[in-house]
């Protein structure tokens, strides 16, 4: 009886340990996930959740989305043209494809956001290095598409440098500029000035005029918001008129777009152009305001580049005129809260390295949208993230990706009383380490 009393004694032990320890087993679980999620999470994931702005990212999504439908709205347009009596092209081509490429983007997207400030600039420099290069040998080694050498690669590996180029190109001129801030003396704005021209040149040699103009446009406001002396703006204002005189006289291609766009009745060069906005107009407005409906269209068949250049068309067509003004509102959201959020911003390299992506995102998106409404000559611009086009999604992914990097921030630096305007310590007096 003793034995069989301690042998009792012993297994109730056993089954107090084993229930302890599973008891325990949960709660070091409950541990280690608390505040995963959370505000507290210092994770790498949850530090990045945090900081990001979730508007923005939420509003570059929705562009994405809104990409996907329109490029399935425009693939049948496309895939008809572009087949053959032996090479039958699904009517949901393209937009299989596109859902691909964003596949890809995205995560392209998510790493870029997450860079540290000095990995970022870092990462641009290099960049804005090396698709520098591929554009000077773009026009020797380049494909020929419609009559341009813009792009370089076979089958599917083909890309725009240009296209990458742009953000990257943003946020190296917005280093220059900060330069200056540490020393007077430096003339950032003749560095800048030659570093535009240069490649202003390369692209007009491929030729590619449309991307001429955005290129200017960012280092003009770029030099604007840098606060460059009233008389320099001045005489860089009154030098365009003669650049685009000289564009005019000595550039065939500015001029067959200047004139399809000017005098509709001419023939010759420009008359293919002037067919591509014809058309574009008539295709936006057959839908009137609330459009025919997903796959309803007809217009858009006879629409060129159906996919790409004009798929602000194809939305017009069938979804309407209202769905492109929420389309137009979403894209000057993105700028103006770009903007906004960088009048408190002390750091002037993030104030123009965002700034200056932020201009180029919506200067494309304008002269986008401006082109299929009639209001600007052909130019063969995207409209960011809803034309269809792998390179130029992956492009705009990494300038997003460098746009939401250079504004993240935790937003209780700047409420406690204990940080000063830098986030390097105290507030009371003087800056910490």
């Amino acid at each position: 009886m003793n034995e069989l009393a301690a042998d009792a004694l012993r297994a109730r032990a056993l089954a107090k340990t084993e229930g302890a320890g599973l008891v325990r087993a949960p709660r070091r679980l409950r541990g280690k996930l608390k505040g995963r999620g959370g505000r507290g999470d210092r994770s790498p994931l949850g530090t990045w959740f945090w900081d990001i702005d979730r508007m923005l990212l939420l509003l570059t999504l929705l562009l994405i989305a809104i990409g996907l439908l329109a490029v399935a709205a425009a693939s049948p347009a496309t895939a008809r043209r572009y087949s053959g009596e032996h090479h039958q092209l699904a009517p949901l081509y393209y937009f299989w494809r596109q859902l691909m490429w964003v596949g890809v983007s995205l995560p392209v997207l998510i790493g870029v956001s997450m860079l540290p400030l000095k990995a970022a600039r870092r990462f641009a420099l290099g960049g804005a290095a090396f698709f520098g290069m591929l554009l000077v040998l773009a026009p020797l080694i380049g494909v020929e598409v419609n009559g341009a050498r813009r792009w370089i690669g076979v089958g599917v590996a083909q890309f725009q440098p240009s296209e990458f180029l742009k953000p990257l190109f943003a946020v190296s001129m917005a280093w220059l500029l900060s330069l200056k801030a540490r020393d007077e003396e430096l003339p950032t704005v003749l560095i800048t000035g030659a570093a535009t021209a240069a490649v202003m040149f390369l692209l007009m040699l491929q030729p590619d005029f449309g991307q001429t103009v955005i290129f200017g446009l960012i280092w003009v406001a770029l030099l604007t918001i840098a606060g460059t002396p009233t008389r320099v703006l001045a005489g860089i204002g009154a030098s365009i008129p003669v650049g685009l005189a000289a564009a005019y006289l000595f550039y065939g291609n500015a001029r067959a777009r200047i004139d399809a766009f000017l005098f509709p009745g001419a023939e010759g060069e420009g008359a293919a152009d002037h067919f591509q906005t014809n058309a574009a107009h008539a295709t936006l407005t057959a839908g009137g305001w609330t459009g025919t409906g997903p796959g309803s269209g007809r217009v858009k068949f006879g629409l060129p580049e159906a996919h790409t250049d004009y798929i602000f068309s194809v939305i017009g067509e069938e979804f309407g005129i209202l769905a492109c003004s929420v389309i137009a509102i979403v894209f000057l959201a993105i700028v103006v809260r770009v903007f906004v959020k960088l009048l408190d911003e002390q750091d002037e390299f993030r104030l123009l390295a965002a700034a200056g992506l932020a201009t180029q995102f919506g200067a494309q998106a304008l002269v986008s949208m401006a082109v299929n409404t009639g209001l600007a000559p052909s130019k063969g611009m995207t409209l960011p993230f809803i034309s269809y086009g792998g390179s130029s999604m992956i492009a705009l992914s990494i300038g997003m990706g460098l746009l939401l990097a250079f504004t993240r921030r935790n937003p209780f630096l700047t409420r406690s009383p204990y940080v000063g305007p830098y986030g390097g310590g105290l507030g009371i007096g003087g800056a910490g380490a």
